[in-house]
């Protein structure tokens, strides 16, 4: 941390607080050069990744969206919304460790379906079909059969 009276670049932590809300850090420092001190306050800067729509367009990631689409899949489904909350944060947590800077909404949609295969199998059908445009019964019978074999492996 470079002193903001004399830009020297060694300074010394003096006293270390965290704030009520356990949220930020406040750190007294002392330049030893000019033996002046200084506040600085540190606190966690989460950036959520850019979501690059199938068009090539970005959008910023949004919870709500997220949550929203997965409420519509699940709607009149036996899912608490604390389940779905659970869901949409675990979502969220793997975007933010993945470290990457832009993904794509087909990585969230598979997040997304991943999510809804261990909620309800309904609604994985559901936004399955919205989601990978199903276009005949085919493809519905196809992603049902997907719940289907591990069934008959365990046989």
């Amino acid at each position: 941390m470079k002193c903001p009276f004399c830009n020297c670049a060694d300074t010394q932590v003096v006293d270390s607080r965290v704030s009520e809300e356990g949220d930020t850090i406040r750190r007294r420092r002392r330049c030893a050069a000019c033996d002046r001190r200084f506040t600085t306050y540190e606190r966690v800067d989460l950036m959520m990744p850019a979501v690059v729509k199938r068009n090539g367009t970005r959008a910023d990631f949004n919870p709500a969206k997220l949550r929203s689409s997965m409420a519509l899949a699940l709607r009149k489904r036996p899912v608490s919304a604390s389940a779905l909350d659970a869901a949409v944060v675990r979502i969220q947590e793997r975007l933010l460790t993945s470290g990457k800077r832009e993904v794509s909404s087909g990585h969230v949609g598979e997040l997304v379906m991943a999510e809804l295969r261990q909620l309800d199998q309904v609604a994985y059908v559901r936004f399955a079909s919205v989601y990978r445009s199903f276009e005949d019964i085919r493809e519905f019978v196809h992603t049902i059969d997907e719940f289907r074999a591990p069934d008959d492996e365990r046989s």
